[in-house]
């Protein structure tokens, strides 16, 4: 069979262009990889057949430079293009400069991109379709007395958001009118810095919500179904943690119906490729709560794993057919049919939840990934590979699937467990302790769930109750060895045994985070290392 492509080129890093090569590659199709100069060893660029390094340590020199990245392609002989996510994976200019260069980009056109990408224009053609939206007026707001009119529609609390922003950057939230006029002008600043355009809208604010997204797809050919839904509550300042597929909270009616008005929305902006449709269900409705649409994300998303256990489907594979021209190839009966079992996803961050989720960027001395039946791991980790500072803290995903909700919860438990990172400090913890919290394990999650459970006072309680643990232990073995015969290579190994028995024993994960030392005659110990 003929490939649909001759070569593909990834604009991207880490664990997402690795994803799309290994699929590129099973369809027999060539792959480039491009890279700044901290990921000269990166696994992306081994894994690929041809590797080219683009300007210097900055990212607007290669992975967000399109002029270089096309002109690349270009060299390379690739006839297209896959964007991953973020970097330039939402940039209707990166999409058009490609089409005028004669290569396929793998993601919508321009159009429904730069319509779905403005917050206003989208709930809008939301609306159209059958979208329930947000409580709000679709337009800009430009001063004082625009706010105002919003208000009175919707009454307080409110959100400003920047109208062309994204992950939680240019938000405020508003009580009463008292705070209007600042939160208006700061969110305006706020937008213009951080996106380049200071347009901001308003409505209701949502106190308690869920987020719910629903995945779908949409050919060349008019053909559009929905992979039904995620959720993603668990979050920390707007940005996922967990994600999972189905979500615990909505009912299989709402599925189909909030799924039909999403293909209706992705065929009227003439959308194709995969795409993300995000809602916040709002708790405290009437009636068992409502389904509100806040966004398009308009390529593939971090989360897009659990879908594919569900479904038992390769969304990259999709989109590169669709971008060489295939019709899908079935409908939404046929994609209902398929849904068996839960999956959930666990972000493995290189940040510690114990130092105001401090970036750890360094050096791992050892990965050993967990594997066995529903358990995958997404990363571009390796022992002896230096995680760069450069970029965002996601080195993992870890990701299990289970008969049903239960069990998946219960693979996640034992996946976390055996997850060995060497000595890079990661959020591992932190999911451990969610895993492990009633409300959770129930799905009784919003986006304020970290906050309301007191998660990381919970986590620093573990770590607390370990460490006086550990004391008690160390000094009990200390008087222990003082007269131990075999002199200090048995004392050596009897604290290597402390270590491996205090790591099993305290329910954190002292081995490889605290290591006991023997040194000197007389028998002295120290701890070292973080936590000591």
């Amino acid at each position: 069979m003929k490939p649909l492509f001759r070569k593909i080129l990834v604009a991207n890093r880490g664990e997402i262009a690795l994803r799309v090569m290994r699929t590129a590659r099973e369809l027999g199709i060539g792959t480039v990889a491009i890279h700044s100069p901290q990921d000269a060893k990166a696994p992306h660029v081994r894994f690929a057949d041809e590797a080219y390094l683009l300007g210097n340590e900055a990212s607007s020199s290669n992975y967000l430079n399109i002029p270089l990245v096309v002109e690349t392609a270009q060299k390379a002989g690739a006839d297209a293009v896959h964007p991953g996510y973020g970097f330039l994976s939402e940039r209707s200019e990166f999409a058009t400069a490609l089409g005028k260069a004669g290569i396929k980009f793998i993601g919508p056109p321009p159009k429904p991109i730069d319509i779905l990408g403005d917050k206003v224009a989208s709930k809008v053609a939301a609306r159209k379709a059958g979208v329930p939206v947000v409580p709000g007026k679709d337009e800009f707001v430009a001063d004082l007395a625009g706010a105002k009119e919003v208000v009175k529609l919707t009454g307080y609390p409110v959100i400003i958001k920047a109208a062309f922003g994204g992950g939680g950057m240019g938000m405020q939230v508003v009580q009463s009118e008292a705070e209007l006029a600042t939160a208006l002008a700061a969110t305006q600043r706020q937008a213009k810095a951080a996106f380049g355009r200071g347009e901001v809208f308003i409505e209701k604010f949502i106190q308690r919500p869920r987020h719910i997204e629903f995945q779908f797809l949409a050919d060349e050919h008019g053909n559009v179904v929905h992979y039904g839904e995620r959720e993603c509550s668990v979050q920390r300042r707007h940005q996922k943690l967990i994600e999972e597929a189905p979500s615990p909270a909505l009912p299989a009616s709402e599925r189909d119906r909030v799924g039909a008005a999403v293909c209706k929305l992705a065929k009227e902006v003439g959308y194709w490729n995969a795409g993300t449709a995000e809602f916040l269900f709002d708790t405290d409705a009437p009636n068992g709560g409502a389904l509100y649409f806040n966004e398009v994300n308009t390529r593939l998303q971090v989360e897009h794993p659990v879908t594919e256990q569900v479904y038992g489907v390769d969304l990259v594979r999709e989109q590169i057919r669709i971008a060489a021209g295939e019709p899908l190839g079935y409908d939404q009966k046929w994609v209902d049919a398929r849904r068996r079992g839960w999956a959930i996803e666990c972000r493995i961050n290189a940040e510690d939840p114990r130092n105001k989720f401090m970036p750890t960027p360094g050096t791992i001395s050892r990965h050993i990934p967990p594997n066995g039946n529903g358990v995958r791991v997404d990363t571009y980790l390796y022992s002896g590979f230096t995680v760069p500072s450069s970029y965002d803290s996601m080195v993992a995903k870890l990701i299990c699937y289970g008969a049903d909700r239960p069990e998946a919860i219960r693979k996640m438990r034992r996946a976390l467990a055996e997850y060995d990172l060497g000595n890079l400090v990661t959020n591992r913890d932190l999911h451990q302790v969610i895993f492990q919290d009633e409300a959770f394990c129930k799905g009784e999650m919003t986006t304020r769930f970290l906050d309301d459970r007191k998660i990381l006072d919970k986590l620093m309680g573990v770590e607390e109750a370990a460490s006086e643990e550990s004391k008690v232990k160390l000094a009990a073995l200390a008087a222990a060895l003082a007269h131990e015969p075999g002199g200090i290579d048995s004392m050596v190994q009897k604290s290597y045994q402390f270590q491996q028995s205090s790591a099993k024993n305290v329910g954190v994960d002292e081995f490889g985070r605290r290591r006991l030392s023997a040194w000197g005659r007389r028998g002295r110990y120290e701890t070292q290392g973080r936590g000591a």
